[in-house]
């Protein structure tokens, strides 16, 4: 879904605290902020933002022989990210939230309210590659890896996303969902610099940039109206906004990203409806 992106960028600041700068408010500026008691959480990147050097997604049975698919191994192999960063537009706090706990009125939940500031993100080379066994064998240093140079399905892509605001409920969920993403993207969404390999063809689709802009207003703000629960199902996400989006494919290329361009791409008022996207294992 359209904010799907967003969410993983809120899940990688939770697990990289550590390059980030916490600032602390006193009791005089929160109560200022809020009005009542509360914990807010003011979070900003520093200059050089947030970097990973290797993401890996194992898949421990692989691709079972039983399905007949051609080269089907039932080995474990991984979805491998060669470098990730994300760096803040703008000064102030990338991350603000506002956390209070209630009684409900159909049970006690804690209330997150998030507001995240605009960012860069640059996400290196994706491919495929053998994990290094079939589970994680070295749990002091939580190093697994794969064997071998990954082969790559992605020669990376760049990321420009706008500020946005998120609300969570854990416990009772009286807003419906346990994340409600109502907001406005502020600006849109632009995507550059984007290389999809064909390794049997030795050959790659590159596009210079991706547009994603709101319809309806000059400005290009996408409005993001989205539930994000966690149903025994998995991990579900609905769209409930009813804007249109424009989407402009700058520079197709075929063959290489220094090839000549066949032309752009332009889509008018794409309505993706209350469609619902669902993420589980098997």
């Amino acid at each position: 879904m359209k904010m799907f992106t967003k969410l993983v960028l809120v899940s990688s600041m939770a697990i990289s605290a550590n390059a980030m700068a916490m600032q602390a408010m006193d009791d005089t500026a929160l109560s200022a902020a809020t009005g009542q008691d509360g914990i807010n959480i003011g979070i900003a990147l520093g200059a050089g933002g947030i970097s990973i050097d290797k993401l890996y997604i194992h898949d421990n049975d692989g691709l079972q022989t039983s399905t007949n698919i051609t080269g089907a191994t039932g080995v474990a192999g991984a979805i491998t990210i060669d470098g990730l960063n994300i760096t803040q537009v703008g000064t102030g706090n990338l991350l603000d939230l506002v956390i209070d706990s209630d009684a409900g009125t159909a049970g006690a939940f804690l209330n997150i309210a998030a507001s995240v500031g605009a960012v860069d993100v640059s996400i290196g080379s994706i491919g495929v590659a053998a994990s290094n066994g079939t589970a994680l064998a070295d749990t002091v240093t939580a190093v697994r890896g794969v064997d071998g140079t990954p082969t790559e399905i992605l020669s990376g892509l760049d990321l420009s996303l706008g500020a946005i605001t998120a609300n969570v409920q854990l416990g009772a969920t009286p807003q419906g969902a346990m994340i409600k993403l109502d907001s406005t993207l502020q600006g849109g969404l632009t995507i550059s610099n984007l290389g999809i390999n064909d390794a049997a063809g030795g050959g790659q689709i590159y596009l210079d940039n991706i547009y994603v802009r709101g319809t309806g207003n000059s400005t290009g703000n996408l409005n993001i109206d989205t539930d994000i629960s966690v149903t025994t199902s998995g991990l579900q996400l609905t769209n409930n906004s009813t804007q249109g989006m424009n989407v402009y494919i700058e520079g197709v290329r075929l063959g290489s990203s220094t090839a000549a361009s066949i032309g752009d791409v332009e889509i008018q008022g794409l309505n993706v409806g209350t469609s619902t996207i669902t993420i589980s294992g098997h």
